[in-house]
């Protein structure tokens, strides 16, 4: 069974807020893509209606401070009022991989400026009446990483430097915790990183060795925060307040690429995953982002809803679990129609239409999760 509720609902809604630069320059802005940020309050009540009272949502950094120390709030308080509004509980992300523009992300004003935005959010938080807030600090610090440090897919779009990128991310990260804390002490914070699984090429003890050893990786970050890898970074066991794990169809892989999906043999159940998660921290763990596309959504939250369910009979206590993204999105690198949510693009009043079997699936889940609570 999980430990005292910490959200007001099993199930979550992940509004996408990624806002990352690609490899090209271009700016990724998925709140004003989806239509979430003009139609927030349409959305939240949409949300409240079906029964799902929490959500993760996120601050558009990057257009809040254009210039250094100076905050405009105007695309951010809607948000925050309409949640209010609707009393819906937010996990809000503070950096979803967008940072302003003319910030070098390597210098130590990355982490002091990161520090002094997230201070400034929760003051104003306060201000508005929550004093108790939860936030996601850096999301994906692993991710983000490999994906800005090592492959340059988007920003700061460099090669192998993912290490020296994590070990910032992890600084601003434990930064932004303490100016939070000068406002709002009983704030808490949920990391979240990519739980996966990596098969080894051959039984040659050199390769299994490499893919046990990409495998540890996704515990590095959460092991940074914590103070036990890299104790010089300053991070400390309470920095790992609740772990957010992030899991999708496509986190495990063989170690030359090649993925593997539910139903092989060698493919390692979620239950599994959460339960060494769980003995490795002993926190609480929110299934922070699982989701899948088309027809492929039903089935797959029947599986995860499945291992939810064992973990918890292992007594891991998993307290939520986040549908991600909620709404259909364009794609990052394309445009395409990523049709991945619960719900669909707004129509011209914010109007939007539910994916309806999804949506059942998600408010059983509810149900069965709210009387086991």
């Amino acid at each position: 069974m999980t430990g005292p509720g910490l959200f007001k609902t099993f199930t979550m809604a992940g509004y996408e807020c990624a806002s990352q630069r690609r490899g090209d320059g271009q700016r990724v802005d998925v709140q004003v893509s989806t239509g979430h940020l003009r139609w927030a309050a349409r959305d939240y009540a949409q949300l409240r209606a079906s029964g799902i009272e929490c959500a993760r949502d996120g601050l558009r950094w990057h257009e809040i401070e254009r210039q250094p120390g100076h905050y405009d709030w105007s695309s951010f308080l809607p948000l925050l009022r309409a949640a209010r509004d609707c009393d819906v509980q937010v996990v809000w992300d503070l950096a979803h991989y967008g940072y302003p523009d003319g910030l070098d992300i390597w210098r130590p004003e990355f982490v002091e400026r990161f520090a002094r935005f997230a201070g400034a959010v929760a003051r104003l938080m306060v201000d508005e009446g929550l004093e108790a807030p939860f936030y996601s600090p850096v999301n994906e610090i692993s991710f983000w990483s490999w994906a800005g440090g090592d492959v340059a897919y988007f920003n700061p779009r460099a090669h192998g430097r993912g290490l020296e990128l994590k070990h910032q991310l992890v600084r601003a990260s434990i930064a932004a915790i303490e100016a939070i804390r000068v406002h709002a002490p009983q704030a808490r914070f949920v990391q979240c990183d990519p739980l996966i699984h990596v098969v080894p090429d051959s039984a040659r003890s050199v390769d299994q060795e490499r893919a046990e050893g990409h495998r540890l990786s996704q515990f590095q970050a959460w092991d940074m925060l914590a103070g036990r890898q890299w104790p010089g970074l300053g991070g400390r066991e309470d920095y790992l307040d609740i772990i957010g794990a992030n899991f999708y169809p496509q986190n495990q892989w063989r170690q030359n690429g090649e993925r593997i999906l539910q139903g092989h043999p060698e493919f390692r159940p979620l239950a599994g995953l959460l339960t060494e998660l769980h003995r490795r921290y002993g926190r609480p763990i929110l299934l922070a982002e699982t989701g899948a596309e088309g027809d492929a959504r039903g089935p797959w939250l029947e599986y995860v809803g499945h291992q939810l369910a064992l973990a918890l009979q292992r007594g891991v206590d998993v307290q939520g679990l986040c549908w991600y993204p909620f709404l259909d999105y364009p794609g990052w690198d394309d445009g395409r129609y990523c049709p991945a949510g619960v719900f669909g693009f707004a129509d011209g009043e914010g109007s939007r239409a539910p994916y309806h079997p999804l949506l059942v699936q998600l408010q059983e889940l509810e149900r069965q999760h709210g009387r086991a609570r």
